[in-house]
Parts: C-alpha cells; structure tokens; sequence
C-alpha cells in the first residue's frame, strides 16, 4: 500500500479545503453590475466644494438589494466633501429588480 507522509497529507487536505473555500466563496459572492439602472439622481457638486476648487473622483462600491435599491455603500476613495453628496444622490437611485443581491463598483468625477 502507497503510504503518504502525514505532513504532506496535512499539507493537501489544508489546500483542498482552502480552495474548496474560495470557490464556494467567489460562487456566494454577488454579481457585478450588470443591472439596468431605472432612476439615476446625479450628485450635487458641493458649494463648498465650488468655492474652495476642489476636484476629484470619488469612487464608491455598492450593494443592490433584489427589489433595485442601493442597500449599502462603501466608500473607496474621494474627498470628504464630495463624499457626501455621492451618498445622498445613492440614496434616491434604483435598479431593476433580481432574485438576488449584485454589487457595483461607481466613479463619480467632479470638476469645477
């Protein structure tokens, strides 16, 4: 009988279990941004924002539940100032309905 060294046998089941794991995970995760957008509100460039020149991207990873609302976001990068008014503009977007949750990644540019 074919005798296996019990470190490398550890070694092999950690890996299949690891990528038994990720493959389970990634098939779990939601999908990318696929869904139509039905009502989209653009953000409001801040005045202070105006006054002071501030330009920049804010970038914002969000979470679409089945009935089309944005049910959470994730603010990636931007200004603090332009932040906000992303958010709220989110607030009021919807997407098409689907059986399940999907995720988008969104940019946001201002320029004064």
């Amino acid at each position: 009988m074919f005798k296996i060294p019990r470190s490398k046998l550890t070694r092999v089941v950690l890996l299949t279990l690891l990528a038994l794991f990720l493959i389970l995970r990634v098939a779990d995760s939601p999908a990318q941004e696929g869904r139509k957008v039905i009502s989209r509100i653009a953000p409001v460039y801040p005045e202070a924002a105006k006054r002071l020149a501030i330009a920049g991207t804010v970038k914002v990873q969000i979470v679409i539940s089945p009935d089309g609302h944005v049910r959470e976001t994730k603010v990636i990068g931007g200004h603090p100032l332009l932040v906000e008014s992303v958010q709220e503009a989110l607030k009021n977007w919807k997407y098409e309905p689907a059986s399940s949750d999907s995720a988008a990644l969104l940019e946001f540019h201002f320029h004064p």
